[in-house]
C-alpha cells in the first residue's frame, strides 16, 4: 500500500527545500532501497515541468572500489563528477542505510584519496548548486536508533515533514544574536572551551539543505579556541564508531585528541593540515529530537545540544579552514547528560539545554513543538 507520507516528503523536498523550477535538471543520488520515494520524487519533478536524472548507489560496490582506487582512477571521477554538477541545477541525496560498518576494512589512506579527488566537486556543488541531504527509513538505521523498523518509520517522516518554514522564521531571534556576539564560552562536564564568532554570519537550517533540520550554525575564528571540550554522543567516521571524545585546543589547534579509538582517531586527524583546525559550531532545537541515534542528520540538530566540526568550513561561513573531511560532534547539555551553559559575551544564553533569554523563550521545547506541526 502506498504511504502517503513519501508522497508529501517527496513534495517538501521539491517545493520547500530545493524549490524547483520549470526547465531545470535534477540529479537525484540514491540508494537503491530507497526506491519508493525515488518514484515519488521524479513523478513531482515531472509535474513541475523540471528534468529528473538518478543515479543509483550501493555500499558493497563503493566498498570494492574504494579497496583498489588509485589517483589517476580518481582523477578521471573527479573531473566526471564536476562535469556533471557543472551541468544540473539542484542535487537530492537519498541514504538508505544497510551496514554501517560496511567501510571498516577500507584503510584510511584509501579515504583520503577519495576525500582529496572528490573534494573539488564536492565544493562545487555544496556551493553553487542548491542541494538536500536525507536519509531513509532502512532496518539498519533503525536498529542503530534502537527502535523497531515501524517505529523508527513514523518518527523519521513525521519529523522530516513538520513545518519548517515555520521553523525558519522562529530561528530568527537566535541568528541575529550569534551575529552581534563576540566571545563564545561552553562550559559541561569535561569542557571549558572559548572562541569567538565576532563579525561571522549565522545561518538558518530550516530544512533547506537537511531532513530533519533544527540548528543554527556559524564558524568560530579559526585561531580563537582554546580549552577542552568532551562530546557525550557516539560518532561514526568512514565505518568507525567513536565515543568518549575529548579535544584540547590552543590557538584553534587541536594538540591532543583521545577517545576510545585513540590510534584511528588521531590517523584521521593528520590526513591534512585543516583536519586540526575547527570548521563549524552549531546549536540544535529540534524539539522532536532528543537523544543520539549515532545518525549525525538527526543527532546534530537534538533539542539542547551543540556541535563542532572538526575539518571544512562552510561557504557560508567561512573561517578560512580548508579541509577534505568535515566531522560533526555533538554535546548533548540537558540534565540527563550531565547539564551544562552556553555564554554570549559573558552572558548565560541557555542553560541545561533551556534558553534563558526571553527572546529565545519560543525555542524551548514546550513552545516550540505546538508550533511545527
Amino acid at each position: 500500500m502506498k504511504d502517503e507520507r513519501i508522497t508529501k516528503l517527496a513534495a517538501r523536498l521539491i517545493h520547500h527545500s530545493i524549490q524547483i523550477q520549470p526547465k531545470e535538471r535534477i540529479l537525484i543520488r540514491g540508494h537503491i532501497n530507497t526506491k519508493p520515494l525515488l518514484k515519488e520524487l521524479i513523478d513531482e519533478i515531472y509535474r513541475v515541468g523540471a528534468y529528473p536524472y538518478v543515479e543509483l548507489e550501493d555500499d558493497e560496490i563503493s566498498r570494492h572500489l574504494l579497496q583498489g582506487n588509485v589517483k589517476e582512477q580518481l582523477d578521471t571521477s573527479s573531473q566526471w563528477a564536476l562535469k556533471k554538477y557543472t551541468d544540473i541545477d539542484a542535487v537530492i541525496i537519498i541514504t538508505g542505510e544497510e551496514n554501517d560498518v560496511e567501510m571498516t576494512d577500507v584503510p584510511i589512506e584509501r579515504h583520503r584519496l577519495q576525500g582529496e579527488a572528490m573534494n573539488s566537486p564536492t565544493l562545487f556543488y555544496v556551493n553553487n548548486r542548491r542541494w538536500v541531504l536525507l536519509n531513509y527509513p532502512t532496518n539498519a538505521s533503525a536498529q542503530k536508533a534502537g527502535m523497531t523498523f515501524n517505529r523508527y518509520q513514523d518518527f523519521l517522516l513525521n519529523v522530516c515533514t513538520m513545518d519548517y518554514g515555520k521553523m525558519e522564521a522562529a530561528l530568527k531571534p537566535l541568528k541575529q544574536l550569534m551575529e552581534r556576539t563576540d566571545k563564545v564560552r561552553i562550559v559541561s562536564p569535561g569542557t571549558d572551551l572559548t572562541f569567538s564568532i565576532k563579525g561571522m554570519p549565522a545561518i538558518i537550517c530550516a530544512g533547506k539543505k537537511n531532513l530533519p533540520d533544527g540548528e543554527v550554525f556559524t564558524a568560530p575564528i579559526k585561531d580563537s579556541l582554546n580549552g577542552r571540550i568532551s562530546f557525550n554522543t557516539p560518532t561514526t567516521y568512514e565505518g568507525i564508531t567513536f565515543s568518549d571524545i575529548e579535544l584540547n585546543l590552543e590557538k584553534g589547534k587541536i594538540i591532543k585528541a583521545t577517545s576510545n579509538r585513540d590510534s584511528e582517531m588521531n590517523q584521521i586527524l593528520n590526513i591534512d593540515e585543516g583536519s586540526r583546525f575547527i570548521g563549524e559550531f552549531a546549536i540544535g532545537i529540534n524539539p522532536y529530537i532528543l537523544e543520539p541515534m549515532d545518525d549525525i542528520l538527526f543527532d546534530e540538530k537534538i533539542t539542547g545540544s551543540l556541535h563542532l566540526a572538526i575539518g571544512l568550513a562552510y561557504k557560508e561561513a567561512d573561517n578560512g579552514n580548508r579541509s577534505s573531511i568535515h566531522w560533526d560532534m555533538v554535546l548533548i547539555q540537558r540534565p540527563e547528560y550531565g547539564g551544562g551553559d552556553i555564554y554570549f559575551d559573558d552572558v548565560p544564553i541557555r542553560r541545561d539545554g533551556v534558553f534563558i533569554l526571553p527572546e529565545l523563550h519560543a525555542l524551548n521545547p514546550n513552545s516550540f513543538k505546538k508550533s511545527l506541526f
